[in-house]
């Protein structure tokens, strides 16, 4: 599965697009520990002391906001899912 990652989230992992080693069944929470292991700098910006995800930090799978939208970390992914995360956009 891979990880779309955006804005400086990309420039902490090395790279806009990001394999892990998931597959179906597994859940998000899963999929963001596989991407930020090894990543000290993407996992601080990203994930909080409690190993939850930090308050402005989105995570979509297929489009739709994890906390809001589904179960958040617990959401189970399927085949063929697109996961991106991002940090919060402002603009005026």
């Amino acid at each position: 599965m891979e990880w779309k990652l955006f804005a400086d989230l990309a420039e902490r992992a090395g790279d806009r697009r990001v394999a892990v080693d998931v597959e179906a069944g597994d859940t998000v929470g899963d999929a963001l520990d596989a991407l930020v292991e090894g990543r000290p700098e993407l996992r601080e910006r990203v994930v909080d002391e409690d190993g939850g995800l930090r308050d402005h930090i989105n995570v979509l799978r297929n489009g739709k906001n994890v906390q809001t939208q589904e179960e958040g970390l617990d959401t189970t992914l399927a085949a063929g899912d697109e996961l991106a995360i991002f940090p919060p956009v402002s603009g005026g």
